[in-house]
């Protein structure tokens, strides 16, 4: 029988980067952006429409694996775990996350298509043994990824995450407006994480420094969010938006889109993901949301997504 299996779009509140060498972030899902994988039973070896990637459908059978490959890594690795060695039917891919935006897309698109395949075998794929998959996938995407994406993409709950250290849901978030602007232009987060590896071999006194304080950020916004302080939570976005300015990691269309949330009435705003391109988040009331939105629109963002997060 025909099911539909989804996961949601994250970013990265505070953290990025830094988390990638032990430093702690945090990370929020997105639940109304998600990438949903549709099963249709059939007899003939799978067949996966990814029909909002710029890709050709994918034949996959335990005789055609292509490791390099995100989709066909994924499908193998799902049925290692359940072992199977054969899939029938067609899945059909479908995502309103911009892929390449630092929003998680990657990790998504995994989770789905792992959770279309256990249901066409009628099959549970456990949250652990699918975050391990995840995560393997995401190598290909970055090449040394935190963890932090594919945990919060599958677990779906807002993460307090260290590389290799136990990680934590935070309790129910007090409820948030979020605005995520793409700036139009594709990241790579692994050139990102490059560029910030080659950054730390040339100077790791200053890099390092940075990494401290934003790690400092990090703390201050548990605490923030622990009290509803929104208008500190806000400030420390806008300089943990600084910090990665410092680190090379911003573009020219990234700080605009910052400062016009920033003039238009936003708490705070900061790059979100990788950098080098994607996406910001602007936290906002929910009195000056529609502003905000309208100004990043005018202000070129290719697209914006409003979200609402924490309680009820």
């Amino acid at each position: 029988m025909n099911s539909l299996s989804s996961a949601p779009a994250k970013v990265i509140l505070v953290g990025e980067h830094a988390v990638v060498y032990g430093k702690p972030a945090i990370a929020l899902p997105l639940p109304d952006l998600r990438a949903n994988a549709n099963y249709h039973p059939g007899t003939e070896p799978l067949v996966v429409h990814a029909q909002d990637l710029p890709r050709a459908p994918l034949h996959w059978s335990a005789r055609l694996q292509d490791p390099s490959d995100p989709l066909s890594l994924t499908l193998t690795l799902v049925c290692r775990e359940l072992g199977t060695s054969e899939l029938y039917g067609t899945i059909d891919l479908r995502s309103t996350i911009p892929p390449s935006s630092g929003m998680g897309s990657g990790a998504a698109v995994s989770a789905a298509l792992s959770r279309a395949v256990a249901a066409s075998l009628q099959r549970e794929l456990p949250l652990a043994p699918l975050n391990r998959i995840v995560y393997e996938v995401e190598k290909l995407h970055h090449g040394n990824p935190s963890g932090i994406d594919n945990t919060v993409v599958v677990y779906e709950r807002a993460l307090y995450f260290a590389k290799n250290q136990s990680w934590e849901f935070l309790p129910e978030l007090p409820r948030m407006a979020l605005l995520v602007a793409h700036s139009g232009r594709n990241a790579s987060t692994r050139a990102a994480v490059a560029a910030v590896s080659a950054q730390l071999q040339q100077n790791p006194q200053r890099v390092q420094s940075i990494f401290g304080e934003i790690a400092a950020i990090v703390a201050a916004t548990r605490a923030c969010l622990a009290r509803d302080a929104q208008r500190q939570l806000g400030a420390l976005l806008t300089e943990n938006h600084r910090l990665l300015q410092a680190l090379r990691l911003s573009t020219a269309d990234l700080d605009a889109l910052v400062q016009v949330a920033l003039d238009a009435g936003a708490l705070g705003a900061k790059l979100t993901g990788g950098g080098l391109g994607g996406a910001i988040i602007a936290l906002v009331q929910p009195e000056t949301r529609a502003a905000v939105c309208a100004a990043l629109q005018r202000a070129g963002a290719s697209q914006v997504f409003s979200s609402t997060i924490g309680r009820q």
